[in-house]
């Protein structure tokens, strides 16, 4: 009894170990982060972000299903576009803010300034 109570936490903390590694895999790429950052302003169509990153729609496509995956955005199909948004836009800002203090800081142009300006701005 005492084995299958182990094997069950073992398992337990593998899955609670396994849903952050796939929350921190979608957040470390720069890309998917430049999406999330243009997110913040509001829906977004796979077009409207190929036009703002310069990027292919396969490419921007393959982010999204990724953030998608792992439920940091969702969407809404309209017509033959899917609109995508954040699936939680507060908790996500919550999140980043909480990591400010772990980002650097260069000479001449705080990092922290920069991103909040351009949340302010409306992410794009």
């Amino acid at each position: 009894m005492a084995n299958k109570i182990a094997v069950a936490e073992a398992a337990a903390e593998r899955s609670f170990a396994d849903a952050y590694a796939i929350l921190f895999h979608a957040l470390s790429d720069p890309t998917r982060l430049t999406i999330l950052r243009h997110l913040v302003g509001g829906e977004h169509r796979v077009r409207d972000l190929v036009d703002h990153l310069g990027l292919a729609q396969s490419t921007v496509s393959a982010h999204l299903r990724c953030l998608r995956d792992c439920g940091l955005v969702v969407s809404r199909p309209e017509g033959r576009s899917s609109w995508f948004s954040l699936s939680s836009p507060e908790d996500l800002t919550k999140l980043l803010t909480v990591a400010l203090p772990l980002l650097p800081v260069s000479e001449g142009a705080d990092l922290r300034t920069h991103l909040f300006a351009h949340a302010s701005q409306g992410g794009a």
